[in-house]
Parts: structure tokens; sequence; C-alpha cells
């Protein structure tokens, strides 16, 4: 694992939570959404930028997007066709130089929100996850408008552009998960709870993710299905398919936080498993399961890992859950809901 691009990345990450900080966004809600989609952009647009430079056969240190400028729109529509399918499409207005060199548009903030939402929508089929009733979550807010000031938001989104254009993902496309999942860890160490809370939004470390992985898995499995109905973040189902390797496994994954579920879109995209998106969903498992079998009935894997979430309250759904439809489900018993402390009831045997 190269540690300088390790070094150089992490820089990245901590200029943009100065930047946050610089306007106000520190400690706020919505400072993770801003540092992670940003992000998340400067590395979509890098992989686009790689793919492009292979599909148009350029040398060595020419730049990918002044061929692009020049390239014909025919020629442009040609190579967007032949891109691999997990490589975001991204016209020549979207990408990063582009955006760059517009800095001197007067509501840039406005610019550069519409220019993320466009980018959102052209991508939607491929890189959103969906929430229980089929709702596509598409990949990136308005950041822009997190910032309360509006006389500042051109300054902010301006801000952002000029540290993710002093970096690139360039030499770090090769390296496997090992450097993605410590970046990763960088990456979320803010904003990824380790002690539970009242959403039981989890940390689980990659050491206690790997040794699980190690002991479920004998040989090189291959075609098979993992799950985990509580996600988080995706720690476990990441450290399970390395183990197994990520061409040869499908990861299916539901979380009931929005914040969990916008990470682990994350950390699946950073592993090379966008394919896997399509199995992302944000909701309830115990009352809405993604997942079902031709039958109707519960679908099954070959692979389950779990952390369930031990401090949620279901007070509000206990009875649902103990119904005579759901008995079947729950063979295990639902728990009841203790009278002084609802932070000690038993969900995790639900899971």
């Amino acid at each position: 694992m190269d540690e300088e691009i390790i070094t150089r990345t992490r820089e990245l990450i901590d200029e943009l939570k100065a930047t946050c900080a610089a306007y106000g966004l520190g400690n706020d809600g919505n400072e993770y959404k801003v540092i992670t989609q940003a992000f998340l952009y400067k590395f979509l647009n890098d992989r686009f930028l790689a793919a492009a430079a292979t599909g148009l056969n350029l040398p060595a240190g020419q730049s990918p997007y002044t061929a692009l400028t020049e390239l014909p729109e025919s020629d442009y529509t040609r190579l967007l066709l032949r891109l691999p399918a997990d490589v975001a499409r991204f016209s020549r207005a979207q990408l990063l130089p582009a955006l760059h060199n517009a800095q001197n548009t007067e509501d840039f903030g406005a610019l550069f929100d519409r220019t993320l939402e466009d980018l959102s929508a052209a991508n939607a089929a491929i890189f959103s996850v969906r929430t229980a009733e089929k709702s596509a979550i598409l990949l990136f807010d308005r950041l822009s408008e997190f910032v309360s000031d509006a006389g500042k938001r051109s300054a902010f989104c301006r801000a952002l552009v000029n540290k993710l254009s002093l970096f690139s993902f360039e030499d770090a496309f090769d390296e496997g998960y090992d450097f993605y999942s410590s970046i990763y860890e960088y990456l979320i160490k803010d904003y990824n709870s380790d002690s539970g809370g009242k959403y039981a939004e989890y940390f689980t470390p990659h050491s206690v993710g790997r040794i699980m992985a190690d002991i479920m898995v004998e040989g090189e499995p291959r075609s098979v299905s993992c799950y985990d109905p509580s996600a988080g973040s995706g720690t476990l189902l990441m450290c399970l398919a390395s183990r197994i390797g990520a061409n040869r496994c499908t990861v299916y994954s539901q979380d009931i936080s929005q914040k969990s579920s916008a990470l682990l879109r994350l950390n699946l995209i950073l592993n090379g498993m966008t394919r896997s998106l399509r199995n992302a969903v944000q909701g309830n498992t115990l009352t809405e399961p993604a997942f079902r079998a031709p039958s109707g009935g519960l679908r099954q894997f070959d692979f389950i890992v779990s952390n369930p979430p031990f401090k949620l309250d279901f007070s509000d759904i206990r009875e649902k859950l103990a119904s005579r439809e759901r008995s079947h489900i729950y063979f295990a018993g639902v728990p009841t809901v203790p009278k002084k402390d609802k932070s000690k009831m038993a969900i995790y045997t639900c899971f």
C-alpha cells in the first residue's frame, strides 16, 4: 500500500473539513454530506477521466480533459457508450476542470448545485440506492444550501472546487481493499458513532470484520450472495466481500438510517462494487424486509453478517412484529418492552 497516496488522500479530507469549518459547517449535522459527496464527486470524476483516457488510447501524460473538449459531439457520445458500466457518465460541463474554469460565474453556487443534480439524474439507473418503498436516493444533494448565509454559498463552492482540483486519484485506482478501507475509515471517522446512540449507528472495527470473514469463509466460493440486515456503513459486508473476492459475490443490504445508507453507498463505490448498489436499501428491515423469494417468503443468502442495533427503541412497532402473520418470521420470539428502560429492549433477537 502506497503510504504517500494515503497521506495525500487524508490531507484532501482534512482540507475539505477545514473548508466546512470556515463556512460554519464544522460539527453541523450536514457536514458529513458535504465531505462525503464532494469526495465522491472527485472520485467519480477522476475515474471517468481515467476510463476516457483508456477509451481514447491517449499517450501517457496527455490530458484526458483537453482531449475530451476537442472531441466532436458524436465521438463523445460513442465514447460514453463504450465505457464500463460502473463508470459514471459525465457531460463535459459536469467535469471538475470545467467547473474550475467557470468559477467567475455570477452565481457559482447555483451552477455547482445544478451540476451535481444533473449528474445524479444522468446516473440514477446505476448509482442510486433505494428505499423500501422503491424510491430512488440520488447521488448528490444541493451542497451550497447547507451554508445558511446565502451570500457565502458561491464562495463555499469555489473553495470546495479549488481543494478538489489540487488532488488526483490517478495513482490510487490500482490500490486494493486495504487502501480503500483505510481511507474510508478516515473519511467517516467523525460521522459514524461507536457508542450506539439513539439510532444505533454502530461502527464496527475492520479488525472485527476481518476475523468474522476469516471464520465464515473457506476456500474461494463463487457466485455467492452476502447479506447484512442492519448494514450500517457496510464494514462487515466489505470485509466479507474482500475475503471472498468482490467479483465472486453480490452484496445485499438494508438499514433504517439514511446517513448509514449514504455512507454504505460510498463504501460500495470505492471498493468497486457498484453493481451491488441496486441491492442497497434504506428502510426498516423488521417491518419492511426488502428481499423476498419468488414464493413470497424471505429470501435466503449464502452468507449473513450483522451487528444488530442493540439500543434501537422499537416499542412503536413491537405489536406489529408480534402479530400472527409475522410469527413465522420471528421464530425466536419478539421481546417485550421493558417498563423502566427502553434502551434495554432485546431487539437483537429479532435479527
